[in-house]
């Protein structure tokens, strides 16, 4: 059978069915839902509302309080002084025990973000400056194919351009008759062959006569 458009209407058709005398397990049936749903139905017209399932934590978790002071104390010190990422990963892994709980690119997607909200927050930077957007590795790796398609693309749209008005201006030239020809140069004349015997013949034949 048709199921009702809404939740609400699905309700008030397993209610209305119910008052007809219908039974549990036929108003199953008929609906196609289950039990649960044909007991909320019943208890109340209205659905109530899903609940929003918890938000899965991360790995990083236990160390945001550590990277957070990290990156306030940067915010004084000299610019070769301060955390890169690099540097975050490795001291988690050296002084909290990180390996195999943290990844760099964990660290360094949290670092990206965190470093500038931290700015604002003291009031470092304006909470509408530009944010320079950066793309994982894999995402990069993954728009490269598309991006040099598109290379490949323009440059054979600007070598079709550049034929396209070669030839038209070359019909152009033949239309007002200023384009020329290439001249081509006469081939030679192929080397008259010698007329008798040469001098070294003649002495060479001398030779073997005994004259």
């Amino acid at each position: 059978m048709t199921q009702p458009r809404s939740r609400v209407d699905l309700y008030a058709a397993i209610r209305r069915d119910a008052r007809s005398g219908m039974s549990n397990r036929a108003l199953q049936r008929k609906h196609g839902v289950g039990f649960r749903t044909v007991t909320a139905a019943l208890e109340s017209a209205w659905p109530k509302e899903r609940k929003q399932p918890p938000k899965r934590g991360s790995r990083l978790d236990a160390y945001r309080v550590v990277i957070d002071d990290w990156l306030r104390s940067d915010l004084d010190a000299p610019r070769k002084q301060r955390h890169t990422a690099k540097r975050i990963f490795d001291r988690l892994l050296d002084e909290h025990d990180g390996a195999g709980v943290v990844s760099y690119w964990m660290v360094r997607e949290y670092v990206a973000t965190r470093r500038r909200e931290i700015r604002v927050e003291v009031g470092r930077e304006p909470a509408n400056a530009f944010i320079p957007q950066e793309h994982a590795a894999a995402v990069t790796w993954l728009l490269e194919p598309a991006r040099r398609h598109d290379r490949v693309l323009r440059r054979l749209q600007v070598a079709a351009d550049n034929a396209r008005s070669g030839d038209s201006a070359i019909s152009t030239s033949r239309r007002h008759g200023t384009h020329h020809q290439p001249r081509l140069r006469p081939r030679s004349a192929a080397r008259a062959p010698a007329q008798g015997p040469t001098r070294a013949r003649v002495r060479r034949r001398g030779r073997r006569t005994g004259l």
